[in-house]
């Protein structure tokens, strides 16, 4: 398979494939790509939200390619943000959706449209990659791509004993409205505005820089925020309560826990979940409540950023996914 080192819109590589640059216009190509691969359909609106990037000023840094037939059948892409280190802020974007229809993989499309993208990424002027690939897709990154696994989100679960509201109105639609209703009306006494400074920074290591027009864009997803003494904490509700970072803590870790198992009880839900990296505070802190299984690895690929690899440190709400 020839690799494209070129970032021009549309090229013709091994194959019969095309690959074309990802834009707003071709949102509907990966709505559809994703439907074919997955089984779940995924809306427009969702996705040019996640992908508009605007307060990088870079957006829609991928390639979809397509076959024969002129169909989409595979694509990659990032996320462009920035990381802030010593002060210093760096242009980079995080490593997001990719995807391959059954039929078509193992011809070289991940590899192909993943060094294109990664050209696009130097001429836009993005130094560091980074994201978090699964057990599956972690040797092609390694292996075939140049990517550096730096370390591991680990995942603290502790579960509590509630009645399963969620688990009911996941599988009855019809409690569905019921349940986000009084969703809201439990959180709404205590909710402030969604998202938090990155807790990492504070702790001395680079990590992705947060703020308002990040916080903005961020809300693609549907997340939560509420104040617990000094601290602030940032979740979402999935299967559970899961943490996504917490600041403000100190020792005031017993009060923090108390009230988010409260929370989760009362929301119904039935697991209270944290992933962390193991070098910051919130981990040795998390020792005292339960022992963590590894979760997502996490990987680099560093193209000039200058920004030493065990400076760098992630949380969950870094993820797409959060």
């Amino acid at each position: 398979m020839q690799t494209l080192e070129e970032h021009t819109d549309d090229k013709a590589i091994s194959g019969g494939y095309r690959v074309e640059r990802f834009s707003v216009d071709k949102l509907n190509d990966l709505v559809y790509l994703h439907m074919a691969v997955y089984g779940k359909l995924l809306s427009r609106d969702f996705l040019l939200k996640k992908y508009n990037t605007a307060f990088t000023v870079v957006t829609y840094i991928g390639f979809l390619a397509y076959d024969q037939t002129d169909l989409p059948v595979a694509f990659y892409g990032v996320l462009p943000c920035f990381v802030e280190h010593g002060g210093r802020l760096t242009l980079a974007a995080q490593s997001a959706d990719t995807m391959t229809q059954p039929e078509h993989r193992n011809k070289g499309l991940f590899v192909a449209l993943a060094n294109q993208t990664y050209s696009l990424c130097r001429a836009e002027g993005i130094r560091l990659i980074f994201g978090f690939p699964n057990q599956n897709s972690l040797p092609g990154f390694i292996n075939k791509l140049g990517w550096e696994a730096v370390g591991c989100l680990e995942r603290f679960t502790i579960p509590v004993k509630a009645i399963p509201l969620e688990k009911f109105a996941t599988k009855f639609n019809v409690a569905k409205p019921f349940y986000d209703a009084y969703l809201k009306l439990v959180i709404k006494a205590e909710k402030k505005p969604s998202g938090i400074n990155n807790s990492v920074l504070a702790e001395g290591y680079g990590g992705v820089y947060r703020d308002e027009e990040f916080l903005t864009y961020k809300a693609y997803t549907y997340t939560h925020t509420v104040q617990v003494g000094q601290a602030r904490v940032w979740f979402k509700i999935k299967n559970g309560l899961i943490v996504g970072d917490i600041t403000g803590l100190a020792d005031n870790m017993d009060e923090v826990m108390a009230k988010l198992l409260k929370l989760t009880k009362r929301l119904g839900l039935q697991q209270l979940q944290f992933q962390v990296c193991a070098k910051s505070r919130l981990y040795a802190m998390l020792k005292k409540y339960g022992e963590p299984i590894p979760s997502f690895t996490v990987a680099i690929k560093d193209m000039g950023s200058g920004i030493p690899a065990d400076k760098l440190a992630f949380t969950f709400a870094d993820i797409d996914i959060f």
